[in-house]
C-alpha cells in the first residue's frame, strides 16, 4: 500500500522533529553532558518516532476503509498493517 506525503504530513512533521532531537542527543554525547540529561533526550526521540510509525499506521488503516473493506486487496493491507502496528508496540 502507497501513502501519499500529503496525507503522513503530521507523520512528516514528527520525524523532522525526531531527526532534530536526534542530532541534539549526539551533540550532548559529543560535549559529555550528563547521561541523565542524554537518556532523558533520547527517549524523548523514541516517543516522537513511535507517535509517527503509529501516526503511518492510522493513516494506512484509513486508506483501508476509504478503499473498501471488502475488497481482497484491503484485507491484505490490513493484515500488513496489524503487522506493522505490533512491530511498535
Amino acid at each position: 500500500m502507497k501513502l501519499d506525503a500529503d496525507s503522513l504530513s503530521d507523520a512528516l512533521v514528527r520525524l523532522r522533529r525526531a531527526q532534530g532531537q536526534l542530532g541534539g542527543v549526539i551533540q550532548m554525547i559529543e560535549d559529555e553532558r550528563d547521561c541523565k540529561d542524554v537518556i532523558a533526550q533520547l527517549a524523548a526521540v523514541s516517543r516522537a518516532l513511535d507517535r509517527a510509525g503509529f501516526k503511518i499506521i492510522a493513516t494506512g488503516l484509513e486508506k483501508c476503509l476509504q478503499e473498501g473493506a471488502d475488497s481482497e486487496q484491503a484485507e491484505l493491507d490490513r493484515a500488513q498493517l496489524e503487522k506493522l502496528f505490533m512491530s511498535l508496540a
